[in-house]
């Protein structure tokens, strides 16, 4: 599957232009699924040296893109054997501006790993049973 993944508010906590915190398990789960097969593109806002920063903070951590902010690695604007594109053409983003907010990485592993939908994660967790509490409600 090739996917779409955001860097700020994604893989680190949103405090552009600097680089945050590591999201719990993300590059981890990244890795993971790179494993098995799946194809990442870096699709961020970051340009010039604050990208340069991301890509590297990543290398770092054993994390390698496809391709950075477009569809492919040679794509380029004045490539004339691919049509330039900035509408990715991907089977899934992974972004803290989704509706409903970022799942955590272990969710976003399950759905990619098991092709399940956020939904069915979730119908999935309302049926199990609830695990007793102390409090009487």
């Amino acid at each position: 599957m090739l996917i779409a993944v955001d860097f700020d508010g994604t893989i680190v906590q949103d405090r552009y232009p600097n680089i945050g915190s590591e999201m719990p398990f993300a590059t981890k789960t990244l890795k993971m699924l790179m494993d098995e097969g799946h194809r990442f593109i870096l699709w961020t806002v970051r340009r010039g040296h604050t990208l340069q920063a991301a890509l590297d903070w990543c290398r770092e951590r054993g994390v390698e893109f496809y391709a950075v902010n477009q569809n492919f690695p040679d794509e380029s604007e004045d490539n004339e054997d691919h049509h330039y594109s900035r509408k990715l053409k991907v089977e899934m983003f992974i972004d803290d501006r989704n509706v409903g907010g970022l799942p955590d990485w272990s969710t976003i592993y399950d759905m990619i790993h098991d092709n399940k939908t956020y939904e069915e994660i979730l119908l999935e967790q309302a049926d199990e049973p609830k695990k007793k509490s102390w409090w009487p409600f």
